[in-house]
């Protein structure tokens, strides 16, 4: 029967470690606590940023009169953009940890059953024990074993 040693990469480690890879980088793998926690604190930081911004810019206020300032969509627009490159990084990472192409992305556009099917695997299915094609086990499982 074989034994596996499982090490925990607390998050705290990945924020200051490999938060540059794990948000702008679609190689490699996730586990799924870490795509949750960072896909939730990231959505929280946007949302809370374009409030502020729209606050700041008396954005909300001037779109009930049909007006929008140019400031606050510039910033919309460039947040949307990055918003939607670190969403299509974590998935394509879970996918990898599912071993399966970050290709499935696209998957997204089908509607209702994309979306869904994507929810599912990538937010509740483990991923694949040990190291696959994408890389070693982001939970540190089935690595190489260490002899002295």
């Amino acid at each position: 029967m074989a034994s596996f040693e499982v090490r925990l990469q607390p998050f705290e480690e990945l924020i200051m470690n490999d938060w540059k890879n794990v948000l702008f980088s679609a190689k490699g793998r996730i586990r799924r606590l870490h795509y949750w926690l960072w896909s939730l604190g990231i959505s929280l930081v946007f949302g809370v940023g374009i409030g502020a911004v729209g606050g700041a810019t008396g954005a909300f206020n001037n779109l009930e009169r049909g007006e929008f300032p140019p400031l606050f969509g510039l910033v919309y627009l460039i947040s949307v953009v990055l918003l939607t490159w670190i969403g299509v990084c974590l998935v394509s990472k879970r996918w990898h940890d599912r071993n399966k192409s970050g290709w499935m992305y696209l998957i997204l556009f089908i509607p209702i059953i994309g979306g869904l099917w994507t929810f599912i695997e990538c937010g509740f299915m483990d991923g694949t024990q040990g190291p696959n094609k994408y890389g070693p086990s982001p939970k540190g499982i089935g690595g190489s074993p260490d002899v002295f």
